[in-house]
This record gives structure tokens, sequence and C-alpha cells, in this order.
């Protein structure tokens, strides 16, 4: 161990297995140390960050050796923009962790009785699986260390990509992203292109004011295509100029939007964006099983939907085996959004109940309800905490099963409390965050036992795990 500066380097230190978050873990002399950017079997000198007496955060200084579990990643530009963590490693190898990371907080957070974890279900297509994708214009380019020591570069570029890892106001300037098919590439490219040819201002953070701000590109598996376009400033006359060349590059897009946003954060939920060309949404599907019933599903520019619609249909299967209807069933979607769980598995239930807080997401629920010719399903709006009282019961049945599907905070306790009250026979609780999962099942370990888990991959090269859990109310005696 040698000291500089207060700075605490440790060196020649074997990283020993995964932890949590993408972070790696090494032990020395009984503390554990936390480090990032590194994977199970490197040797690599360590700089310590945060250092408490049984651990300590570390960053890798030097690679005196690399772990043979390691392979090499296809994106040139991963290590920079943040979007995939985990390329470095072979698949399997991520899912093994992924699974682990599970076992490892429902046991350690969880502290209830388990039964086997069955084996993480993984994703057929590892690349251009994701059908959203967001990017960002900006006028100051991530620069590497090694160009930074340059004095010929400049980094005031107007560029158009992903925030650097870390940094609010620099914009990697992406080339090739593998995490969505094409056209989304090119697109991107013949905007930045364009843009730079007739002197578009690209956004600067800093001082809230340029043209290009960001833009959401929508690709589904019905092959419609949705690109919206966000701009910083109202400019009608260079607005249209872009969006006439656009269509004219990209005959495939099927909806045009653009959005005006003059605001300091880039939210939308409290813009309306504009249709220029198209119907305004595109339509997606999900099938029920391989050849079997599609439900479909109507995506406007603000409405979230499942990121990866392949891994969004095992997802979705698992959850309807886990509820075991038998069409009898009044089934309670909780955190709906725009409905796509319940009426996923709506023929097998009696009749579907969803409650969601943002009422944009419920009218879509409702259209999607009905666009599937769905009779018996109603959709509500607001805090599931204060809609899901004794009267909302009394009027609406009481649940069979309960299918809750919270944010990565997990349940509000006073949620967990009420579902206690109303003892549903099965709840079956998605989670994308299994370390909040985890606490909340040693809330609900009051009323119900845990009966099955089944890890799901959604988002391959990045450290993301959804986990799938049925409970059941315990026997008495």
């Amino acid at each position: 161990m040698s000291r500089k500066k207060k700075n605490i380097v440790l060196q020649n230190i074997l990283v020993e297995d995964y932890a949590a978050e993408g972070k790696s873990l090494a032990k020395v002399d009984g503390k554990v140390i936390f480090i990032e950017n590194v994977v199970p079997g490197d040797v690599v000198d360590v700089r310590l960050g945060k250092n408490k007496k049984d651990w300590a955060e570390g960053v890798p200084l030097k690679f005196h050796s690399y772990s043979p579990e390691r392979a090499t990643p296809f994106c040139q530009h991963f290590g920079v923009c943040g979007g995939c963590q985990w390329q470095m490693l072979p698949y399997q190898k991520q899912l093994q962790y992924k699974e682990k990371q599970v076992r490892d907080n429902l046991q350690r957070i969880g502290k209830v009785n388990l039964p086997p974890i069955a084996p993480i279900l993984g994703a057929a297509d590892t690349r251009y699986y994701r059908n959203k994708m967001e990017y960002t214009f900006g006028n100051k380019r991530y620069l590497s260390r090694e160009e930074l020591n340059d004095p010929t570069v400049n980094g005031m570029q107007d560029v158009v990509g992903f925030h650097a890892r870390g940094m609010f106001d620099k914009i990697v300037d992406i080339e090739t992203c593998y995490l969505q098919a094409e056209p989304t590439n090119a697109i991107r490219l013949t905007i930045k292109e364009f843009a730079r040819a007739h002197e578009y201002s690209f956004y600067d953070i800093r001082n809230h004011e340029g043209l290009l701000r960001t833009m959401m590109v929508r690709l589904c598996t019905t092959g419609e295509l949705m690109v919206n376009i966000v701009f910083g400033e109202d400019d009608e006359s260079k607005r249209k100029a872009l969006l006439e060349y656009v269509l004219e590059k990209f005959p495939s897009i099927t909806t045009l939007l653009y959005t005006i946003n003059t605001k300091k954060n880039d939210s939308l939920h409290d813009l309306e964006p504009v249709v220029y060309h198209g119907k305004g949404y595109v339509m997606e599907k999900l099938a029920a099983a391989e050849g079997g019933q599609e439900f479909f599903f109507k995506i406007g520019p603000k409405s979230f939907f499942q990121t990866n619609t392949r891994q969004g249909e095992q997802l979705y299967r698992v959850t309807r085996d886990f509820a075991e209807l038998t069409g009898k069933e009044t089934v309670y979607d909780l955190y709906c959004g725009t409905g796509s769980i319940g009426i996923f598995v709506s023929p097998g239930a009696k009749k579907i109940v969803g409650v969601e807080v943002i009422e944009a997401a419920i009218e879509d629920a409702k259209e999607n309800a009905a666009l599937n010719q769905l009779k018996e399903a109603e959709f509500y709006a607001g805090d599931v905490i204060d809609i899901c009282d004794d009267d909302f019961f009394a009027a609406h049945g009481k649940p069979d099963v309960i299918i809750t599907d919270p944010p990565r905070a997990g349940m509000h306790e006073k949620l967990v409390r009420k579902i206690l009250d109303m003892a549903a026979p099965i709840v079956v609780y998605v989670s994308c965050n299994p370390a909040t999962q985890a606490r909340d099942l040693n809330w609900l370990d009051e009323k119900y036992e845990v009966t099955r888990i089944q890890p799901v991959d959604m988002f391959p090269h990045t450290l993301h795990i959804e986990n799938v859990v049925q409970l059941k109310l315990k026997t008495k005696g």
C-alpha cells in the first residue's frame, strides 16, 4: 500500500467477485473494496475514494493482468457513453452475475424463506434490442484524456449522442450505437450533417439556448417508426426545412413529430408534441406465445412501453404464468402504466382493474383495452395508496390476484400494508430493482410466502435486471 497526497493506492489487487450495480469487489486484510470498471479475475492497482473502516470504494489506476473472463467490447464508445456497462463480459457471464445479484439481494435484504431461483431468462438478441432511443444535441463534445492534452483539439463542437457518464454538459458524439436497429444511426447522423451544413445551433445546456435539443426514435416490431425532434427555440423556417429533409431521406418514418421545449429541463410530460407527418402514434404488438394471440398497443410520443419488446413478451408470459389464472379471477394491476400487463394476462381473467398515477397513461390504457376488444377491463388514474381504499375494493371487487410493477424505488409501505389487509391469494411482484423488491418481500412476509422466482434479462450489456416473484398467502397452522 502506498500513500501520496492523501491518496491511498492499493497495488496488485486481485478482483475476486461481482458485487452489484456494475461494481466488483476485492478483499484486502479483511476489508471489502468495491471497484468500478473491472471484472473478477483482473489484477489491478486501485486508488481509493470513499474509505471507511470495513469497506472502501476505488477505481483502477493500472491493470497488471486481465481476467480470462473478459470479452472484447464491440462498440467504439464503450466505457465513455455509459449506455452499456458490461460489454467486456461474455453474455453468459453477465447472466450469471445478474442471477447472483437477484439471489444476494433477496437473501441479504429480504431475509425470508426462498424457493430455488429459476435460471435467468436471457435475451435471444443481445444487440439492436431497444425499441426506443433518446439522443441529445449539444455544443460541447466529450474529449478523451488524449484529446484533452492535445492543444489542436477544441471541445466546442456541435455533436449528437449521449451524455458522457457523470457529465451533464458534455456529449459523446456517437457514430454507431448497437442498441437499436437501423435506421436509428442513419437518422441521427443525417440530421447532424444537415444541421451543421446549414449552421443550425446545437443546444448549450449551461446557457439554455440553441435550436436542436433532443430527439427520440421509436422502432416497433410492426415496422412502424416514430421520430420526435425537440427544438429549444421556435424557428418555423429552420424547423420546416429540417423536417422536410428528414422525411425525404427516410420515407420509412410513419410518424414524424416535433416539440418546442424552452424550459430548463428536458422533461416532455407537460409539453405537447406536434404531429408533422403521419398519425401521431405507432402500433406495437406483443405475442401471448410463439405464434399465439397478439395484443396491439397504441404508443404516442410520451407513452411508456417496455423498451425491449421481445423480452417484454418473456417477462409478461412469466407474470401470466405466476398469476395462475383460471378465468374466474379479478386481477388488480397496480402501477399499470399503459395497461400492457393487465391486457396481456386478461384472456385468463374474469376482470382487470388497473391503477396508475399518470393520467395520460390511463387514457392510453383505456384506448389499448378498447383496441384489444376487452370488455372487462377498467383503468383508474391516481396514486395507488389513495385510490385503493375499502370503498374502491367494495365497488370493483376484492382482488383474487394482485400484480404490482412499481418503479425502482419499490412499493410505498402504505401500499404493502394495504396488500396485507386485502389478503389476495396470489401476488405477482414484477421488479426492475431486486434490492427494493427484497425490502418489500420482507414487509410482505407477515402474511405471504415467496413461492416462485424468475429473473429476466431485459437489457443485455447493462447492469439492469428484472425479477418476477410469486407470493401466496401462508397457510395457517
